[in-house]
């Protein structure tokens, strides 16, 4: 923590130097010299490394924070006492050491047994409750649109979300006269669940060392890999070569024809965004919405616009100076992520608003399976992890883009 705050206070001088000398050397209308902008060009790439080195840091004591929380509830009653409330199901210690025995030594009957409650059909099982709460936490590092305050919910099926399209509207009336009828009319979002798998080889050599840790290491590995999946699908909806846009989620700046796009702003330039663009695209967000409103842009977006005034002349882009928390735009919580776009000519570069509209949808239950025979002659153990996800913006109104100029 110390050395994340010095890191902080330094940015922070290094930033007000930056400023300080911009100010200093611009002429009329901020234009500066070729030598004064190489210098201001260095002053903020000082800037740029030490956020790299906070956020690097800020991760690191995430996950030393998630790998020192007690792997099990503590004794806090009497022994007799502790039956009442044992844990059973895929919650229970006898299913999580099954579940990891089965993952080192499978083909015991005995384990098999005690698996038969968690098995997905497939040849997999469900993994245990605790891992589940831990390869989450590993999504939410991993996932910016988990953590930026999207709604998270947990499925059994397909669900249908209803949202009113309009609302009704109260009319002055004369006295015994008539009432006006309302019509107001509601939609239904439709909120599925899509297959992301991946794949991972150990040897066995390291599934026989007992000192291995086999379970921080899976959760990591499908921790990240799932995460950065995730973030591009909820997103940009991308789609991979040879499939199809019904494969994956709807992303957030997907193109209005693929449904449940936020509407645009228009961006008076194709290369360049403006102190007014970005005022114009706030408050295009209705008043409602801009209470818990952010920002989401790429990292080369933030760059570009350090170097932006308000219209009182403070720089509309101010570093964080507490721990853990965000950098500011505008005086709301700026994040980054490298899947958002960067600025050309008909990109949408910028989201603001209520993140909470975008509905992540999980569906219950991930499953591991491995793979014995694929790999034997290799001398390794394939294990394949599989989860059932959705996302979709539910309130459109809720958030607004920032759209180059095309």
């Amino acid at each position: 923590m110390n050395n994340i705050m010095e890191l902080m206070e330094k940015r922070a001088k290094a930033w007000n130097a930056a400023k300080e000398f911009l100010d200093a050397h611009s002429e009329n209308g901020g234009n500066v010299s070729a030598e004064d902008a190489a210098t201001y060009d260095r002053m903020e790439k000082e800037v740029t490394d030490l956020t790299r080195d906070i956020e690097r840091l800020q991760r690191q004591e995430a996950i030393d924070a998630m790998l020192s929380q007690p792997t099990s509830a503590p004794l806090t009653g009497r022994p007799a006492a502790q039956k009442d409330g044992a844990r059973t199901g895929r919650a229970s210690d006898e299913y999580r050491k099954a579940f990891w025995d089965n993952i080192r030594h499978p083909g015991v009957p005995a384990i098999r047994d005690l698996l038969e409650e968690g098995s997905d059909g497939n040849g997999g099982y469900l993994v245990p409750t605790e891992f589940e709460r831990t390869l989450v936490q590993a999504l939410d590092e991993n996932n910016v649109m988990r953590s930026i305050g999207c709604k998270i919910i947990t499925t059994a099926n397909e669900r249908k979300i209803p949202v009113a399209d309009g609302h009704t509207q109260a009319v002055w009336t004369a006295e015994n006269g008539a009432y006006t009828e309302s019509t107001p009319t509601f939609a239904q979002k439709s909120i599925d669940a899509f297959k992301l798998t991946d794949l991972i080889k150990v040897s066995d050599e390291l599934l026989s060392d007992s000192f291995f840790d086999i379970e921080g290491y899976i959760a990591d590995e499908f921790g990240r890999a799932f995460g950065e999946a995730e973030e591009e699908a909820f997103i940009n909806g991308a789609v991979q070569s040879g499939q199809t846009a019904i494969d994956r989620p709807t992303g957030l700046f997907a193109a209005a024809a693929s449904g449940g796009a936020p509407q645009g702003v228009v961006a008076g330039s194709a290369t360049a965004i403006t102190s007014d663009d970005l005022i114009s695209l706030v408050y295009s967000l209705k008043s409602p919405y801009r209470a818990k409103a952010k920002f989401l842009m790429n990292d080369a977006t933030v760059a570009a616009i350090r170097k932006l005034k308000d219209g009182n002349g403070a720089y509309m882009w101010q570093p964080s100076m507490t721990a853990g928390e965000p950098d500011r735009l505008l005086g709301y919580e700026l994040y980054t992520s490298p899947k958002v776009p960067v600025m050309a000519a008909g990109a949408r570069a910028v989201a603001f608003g209520d993140f909470s509209c975008y509905w992540i949808a999980d569906r219950a239950g991930r499953t591991i399976k491995r793979l014995n025979e694929l790999y034997a002659t290799n001398g390794q153990v394939g294990f394949t992890c599989t989860e059932r996800v959705d996302g979709k913006l539910i309130l459109s109104d809720g958030i607004r883009i920032l759209d180059m100029k095309a």
